[in-house]
């Protein structure tokens, strides 16, 4: 026993004398009540690049009358968002690093529950677009800051499993959209305002409902502390000793002066933190012509092939499943209650010739069809949580992604809507779990400043 009790603190006593780097002190803090509560923290900031990239999909049938929206204004209503996300990609990544995760978080959550909010009040296509891409342009900066905050709380042994609960979250973002959806689009909402400058319908108010998400984040991240990591990398130790010693003495119930790391190591010289801003930008911009030369440039390629086929047809489909359901309701509609094979389904998709503009925004099968569809995502995320240390990475990708493939070219045979339902569900949920797995990989082939 005494021999125990003297064995004990001999890994801290070895992090108290000297400067002691990032990855050892965040794993000094351990894992426990901040962490989880860090993670909650995180729900609604996670559901809103969801959100701002599905919510056309549901909204689709009950504004079909009023934006008269025709199948190609519906494609461009779902790709708008990710054209503004592609347009500052890079830009975001500079300035994270730059000015920090938790203002990017704090003022970009902020923009974009505004920039939704101004989408709820569109009365024709053009502004829907319009809001839409700047709330891709938008989302992007927090979302990606709360990422790297999440993953900069965390030690190296937990990084991959959150990756992995943060696509959970995302399924069950995923979740709460037709939810939502069921409770709000069948209401008979018709609302005249500004003398009749501005009618609000169902929809409007969906979309409404949906923007208090990324304020609510803004809200919640002005009472997290900045990201101990960028800290150091900007010279502010004593800053970032005291958050680490804050999220220890969370963790542990701990007083924060029993904090073992007593010293962190300086990241950054005197230059880094008075360089300009031209100047970190180029330095930034040069990070990255490593990845176009050996011996990074085959597995950047190869990693960028994968990732944009898993995620290209999986949004693919799931953009639109919530159209699919609608047009096989509605088939059933006309048809006695009788299914057939998808294709003759979708033909209801079809313009029609008479100028009578009507949809079925009631029926119940839609909104449980797409519960179903991301309540297999949730449990997918689960179930690879528990065995992807046991099976490994590769095994898991390229499994997930093989029976993926199956369940879409599946699709073309199906005669029922239960079918249907279960290959759309498989596809979706396994190909998101192989999209989100191939980001950790990353982590394995990739040094930090290329990550």
């Amino acid at each position: 026993m005494e021999f125990c009790m003297h064995h004990e603190p001999k890994p801290s006593i070895k992090s108290i004398y000297g400067p002691t780097t990032f990855e050892e002190a965040i794993e000094k803090t351990g894992f426990g009540k901040f962490n989880i509560l860090l993670i909650l923290a995180a729900i609604c900031g996670i559901f809103s690049p969801i959100f701002e990239t599905t919510t056309m999909s549901y909204i689709f049938a009950p504004a079909q009358c009023d934006l008269n929206l025709s199948l190609q204004d519906k494609g461009y209503l779902n790709c708008i968002a990710y054209a503004g996300m592609i347009s500052t990609s890079f830009i975001w990544g500079f300035l994270l690093d730059t000015f920090g995760r938790r203002k990017f978080m704090i003022y970009g959550y902020l923009l974009d529950a505004i920039v939704v909010f101004l989408s709820s009040f569109s009365q024709n296509i053009e502004m829907l677009i319009i809001s839409k891409f700047f709330g891709g342009v938008i989302i992007n900066g927090p979302f990606a800051a709360m990422t790297t905050y999440l993953g900069e709380f965390h030690s190296a042994q937990y990084r991959s499993k959150i990756q992995l609960v943060k696509g959970a979250l995302v399924g069950v973002g995923q979740l709460v959209l037709p939810l939502l959806a069921w409770g709000i689009l069948p209401l008979p909402v018709d609302w005249s305002l500004f003398n009749g400058l501005i009618y609000y319908r169902s929809w409007n108010l969906y979309l409404f409902v949906c923007g208090l998400f990324p304020l609510a984040s803004a809200v919640i991240f002005c009472f997290l502390p900045e990201s101990p990591k960028f800290l150091m990398t900007i010279g502010e130790n004593e800053k970032a000793m005291k958050i680490l010693q804050k999220v220890y003495s969370i963790n542990t119930g701990k007083p924060p002066e029993t904090y073992p790391v007593k010293e962190l190591l300086q990241e950054t010289d005197e230059s880094h933190k008075h360089k300009s801003i031209k100047n970190a930008m180029t330095e930034e911009f040069s990070n990255l012509f490593p990845l176009f030369k050996a011996p990074y440039l085959s597995k950047f390629a190869l990693l960028c092939i994968v990732q944009f086929s898993t995620v290209q047809s999986m949004n693919m489909l799931r953009l639109w499943s919530p159209q699919l359901f609608q047009a096989i309701e509605d088939y059933k509609l006309v048809n006695n209650g009788t299914t057939a094979d998808l294709c003759s389904m979708m033909d209801v998709l079809k313009p029609k010739n008479d100028s009578t503009c009507a949809t079925n925004v009631g029926n119940p099968g839609v909104y449980t069809n797409s519960i179903i569809v991301s309540s297999s995502a949730i449990a997918g995320y689960f179930v690879t949580i528990s065995v992807i240390n046991l099976l490994g990475k590769k095994p898991v990708i390229f499994s997930y992604a093989f029976v993926a493939a199956s369940c879409s070219m599946g699709l073309y045979f199906a005669q029922s809507v239960e079918v249907t339902t279960f290959l759309i569900a498989g596809f979706i949920a396994l190909g998101n779990i192989a999209g989100n797995v191939i980001q950790s990989v990353v982590v394995d082939h990739f040094p930090t400043n290329l990550r």
